[in-house]
């Protein structure tokens, strides 16, 4: 075959094969992100290889991520996030510093280099708002106030999360020393608050800006190049091009067309973004885990990451009441496409080896499985209004 068929071929297969990774895994009540992972290990070059990573196939892969979340910016809103009270903002922070403490010390007792300890660390921080959603809308808790708190929690560490995405680009960029860390950090501060005011306050006072110029019938469009632009322009200032995808969809999602938004850039999204899933499991080598070391890592890492965002989380959610708290706790632990994307990053900067990298992967896929079963238990006794209607 030519260039062209086999690149066309390799993208067919590793679609295919996270669709049906995705429809039986949602078929026996699991998170459809683990089946599009492993569809894309079965079709990888570790396996059957029938799906070959190049430059044209990681394109798409890259182009999905920023998809993804550009996608989660368009569903978060700067109101909300400032509703959702003190206790969200509390789960929120030591749901984060807790992991990135036990991350940064772990990597240190395995003597991770330094610019590697702050990857490991930064992989452990962010809680997967799709797959906490789902197990709450399962269970027909959606409207709780646990639910509230957690989903809210949830949106702030996304962004707390990219900024960390921001400043580890910078590292994973040479910038290192003290002069360019502070640098990388100022960059993305004063680009995600000038993106975050400005954007969100000119849509805000004119909410139908994205259907104003006249070659614009639907918001689709204009919403593409505010996500193309700021995405470009936050690669060229170092930081992560899905940081500029964020804050894009964001700011558009201040639109008075925001539905309509959303229905047009779903189909997008759901061609592009198994493409990135799938390419996070082509990458994962399973025979890393035939090592006892490398198994016994998955096991220490996936340990660390739900105790300690389960206990940062649950105490900043501690006046709500015990079993509540245990309830938000356990709901934030989940992680989800910003490791994947941190392990990424951290796989291509050489702060990772391979088996690192499948390390990660299988602590994201480990939470995401683990949460759903233990959820409903706790939800009796947390919300016991709810069990009883």
């Amino acid at each position: 075959m030519d260039d062209l068929a086999t690149t066309l071929f390799s993208l067919f297969i590793l679609l295919l094969a996270t669709k049906v990774g995705d429809e039986l895994f949602k078929r026996i009540g699991q998170p459809s992100i683990v089946g599009e992972i492993l569809g894309g290990l079965l079709v990888g070059p570790a396996v059957l290889g029938w799906y070959q990573i190049t430059p044209e196939t990681s394109l798409f892969a890259q182009i999905g991520a920023v998809l993804l979340l550009f996608e989660v910016g368009v569903h978060t809103r700067v109101g909300a996030i400032m509703k959702v009270g003190g206790t969200a903002l509390a789960v929120a922070i030591l749901g984060m510093a807790v992991p990135f403490v036990a991350g940064y010390g772990l990597a240190t007792l395995l003597d991770f280099s330094q610019t590697g300890r702050l990857f490991l660390a930064a992989a452990l921080t962010a809680t997967s708002v799709g797959i906490s959603s789902a197990s709450l809308r399962a269970l027909g808790a959606l409207g709780t106030r646990s639910a509230r708190i957690i989903l809210g929690a949830a949106v702030i560490d996304d962004v707390l999360a990219l900024l960390l995405v921001a400043v580890l680009a910078g590292i994973a960029s040479g910038g290192t020393s003290p002069a360019g860390l502070g640098l990388a950090l100022g960059l993305a501060v004063a680009f995600i608050a000038i993106v975050t005011v400005a954007g969100t306050g000119i849509l805000s006072r004119r909410p139908s800006l994205l259907t104003a110029p006249r070659f614009a019938e639907t918001p689709f469009l204009p919403g593409m190049i505010v996500m193309l632009g700021l995405a470009t322009l936050a690669a060229a200032i170092g930081l992560a091009a899905i940081v500029g995808a964020f804050l894009a969809g964001m700011v558009v999602g201040e639109s008075s067309e925001r539905d309509a938004l959303e229905a047009e850039t779903a189909p997008v999204a759901a061609f592009f973004t198994p493409f990135f899933f799938g390419f996070v499991g082509a990458q994962v080598d399973p025979a890393v885990f035939t090592s006892p070391q490398a198994l016994g890592l998955v096991v220490v890492l996936t340990l660390t990451a739900v105790v300690a965002k389960f206990a940062g989380a649950g105490l900043g959610a501690i006046r709500t009441g015990r079993w509540r708290a245990a309830l938000i706790g356990w709901g934030m632990v989940p992680r989800g496409e910003v490791e994947i994307l941190i392990a990424g990053m951290a796989l291509a900067a050489g702060a990772f080896n391979p088996e690192r990298y499948a390390v990660v992967v299988a602590m994201v896929v480990a939470t995401a499985v683990l949460v759903p079963p233990v959820m409903g238990p706790i939800l009796r006794r947390a919300e016991p209004d709810l069990s009883a209607g």
